[in-house]
């Protein structure tokens, strides 16, 4: 049977008699996640300065589905408390969330350290703490400084940098409450959609030239800044480093080896470019070699891939104290059967040489490319233990979008099927996941789609002055999962 048809009748059979009735150990942690541009409003006050994400939504508005921006959005910078009381209600061990750079530091550099922002994200952190809610905090979650924009962003080499001074900032000021920490969050949407495709601010497109040269920054900017935590903090705060990555799950589209090369290839170009060089050592070589193929057919004197120097390669290997994962969806992949035409420019797609694609039996959501295929999950999972020696996972965010309140059953069957096939993939395969979280506890500003997209356990009324949080039916259905460690009655 073709691997193709198996996955199929596997998404579409998945039933509650199929769901893991292995219970989750006591020390697994359930969480939610948000982020600071999509939920704090007050995008000036306090001295905050301007990220590229104010920028584009005043400048060009257009940009935004409805039209919206992060102006106000669930106004967390005032209303925290009403926050903490749906974390405390829906039970979670952990509260992800990020920093916001130009809240901290107006400037961009240390020379200003926010006296406000300081008491506002301390104040977050101690009640956490207070209320047995483990905060983990994400350092740069896209809100880049717009002065540092303006000095060519990503694609400065200065960059590693200014981020990694950012990082000793929030290290020093906030490092000795929070035990988790993560640097960046998903690179990929930083320089496929930032530089690559241009679907993100700045919109530069640049596919497979300064979207490259913004990977090769970037992880030296994770690289600088979890070495001075290891060099300066580690001893005295005893927390815990990582970057998050995300990626689709790619799976062969059929049982042959050119399918299985085209899925093994696009994995690693999608998470491999960054996570190779973290956890084995400079890129992969699937794609060093043929971005450096196609660069000399394309007349190039070098790579269009920037080299790691030796030095580099050792500095930015082993930066990780565990392996973060974004994931929401699958894919089915197979081969071209050719290899693509040099062209100018270059493209992503012809580095990649492959065909990928969701078939319309997959159930699908208010947005066009997630679809519903949690048993995708397990196979991602495994891949990662198999290519980076089966290092610890938190799976920092997953979740379902809709466009109102009608599909929150869906939503519900969602978070159970990847639940499920998270457990089968630590009982049955060996994967060592210590952490989910779901994205999002709320409602929220969701960028390019601004409030089109829900995703919360909690509905915001964003009409209303007061943003009102109301319980959805998936915030009882995580509740009892957090309480009993159970996906369904009878676990054993």
């Amino acid at each position: 049977m073709k691997t193709a048809l198996l996955m199929i009748l596997l998404g579409l059979c998945l039933a509650d008699d199929e769901i893991s009735n292995k219970r989750f150990p006591d020390e697994f942690m359930f969480g939610v996640s948000t982020s600071a541009y999509q939920i704090e409003g007050a995008w000036n006050e306090d001295d905050k300065s301007e990220s590229i994400w104010d920028h584009m939504v005043h400048t060009n508005p257009d940009f935004i589905a409805d039209r919206t921006n992060g102006d106000v959005a669930c106004d967390s910078y005032h209303k925290f408390d009403e926050d903490l009381a749906i974390l405390k209600e829906t039970g979670v061990n952990h509260y992800r969330f990020s920093l916001s750079w130009t809240r901290i530091l107006p400037t961009g550099y240390p020379d200003n350290i926010n006296v406000a922002a300081v008491k506002y994200y301390k104040n977050v952190i101690n009640k956490l703490k207070e209320n047995g809610i483990e905060p983990v905090v994400t350092i740069y979650h896209w809100d880049l400084p717009q002065n540092f924009q303006d000095l060519q962003g990503f694609v400065n080499d200065s960059i590693s940098d200014w981020f990694a001074e950012y990082a000793r900032v929030c290290f020093s000021m906030f490092g000795d409450d929070v035990k988790y920490w993560i640097t960046i969050n998903e690179p990929q949407q930083v320089c496929t959609g930032g530089y690559g495709y241009g679907y993100f601010p700045p919109t530069i497109k640049s596919e497979a030239l300064l979207e490259y040269q913004c990977v090769h920054n970037l992880l030296k900017a994770h690289a600088k800044a979890w070495h001075i935590y290891d060099d300066e903090f580690r001893s005295k705060q005893n927390g815990k480093v990582a970057i998050t990555l995300d990626t689709s799950a790619y799976l062969p589209a059929s049982d042959s080896d050119e399918d299985k090369e085209a899925a093994e290839r696009i994995q690693q170009f999608t998470i491999g470019i960054y996570a190779n060089p973290i956890f084995n050592g400079d890129w992969p070589e699937v794609v060093k070699t043929r971005v450096a193929q196609r660069s000399i057919a394309e007349g190039r004197s070098q790579s269009r891939l920037i080299e790691f120097t030796q030095e580099e390669i050792d500095f930015i290997k082993g930066t990780h104290d565990f392996f973060g994962l974004n994931v929401y969806t699958g894919y089915l992949v197979e081969s071209l059967g050719y290899d693509p035409p040099v062209s100018e420019p270059p493209s992503k797609w012809q580095d990649q040489a492959v065909n990928t694609y969701q078939p319309s039996t997959w159930e699908t959501t208010s947005t066009q490319y997630t679809k519903v295929v949690p048993w995708s999950v397990r196979s991602l999972l495994n891949w990662i233990k198999n290519h980076y020696d089966s290092p610890k996972i938190m799976i920092t965010e997953n979740g379902y979008p809709s466009s109102g309140n009608d599909k929150d059953d869906r939503r519900i069957y969602y978070i159970k099927g990847y639940l499920s096939n998270i457990r089968d993939a630590m009982e049955q395969d060996g994967v060592d996941v210590f952490g989910y979280t779901v994205w999002s506890i709320m409602d929220n500003f969701e960028w390019a789609s601004g409030y089109t997209q829900k995703f919360g356990l909690y509905e915001v009324d964003f009409n209303s002055e007061n943003r009102t949080r109301r319980a959805r039916g998936s915030a009882s259905f995580y509740k009892k999962v957090i309480e009993t460690r159970c996906l369904v009655d009878n676990c054993i």
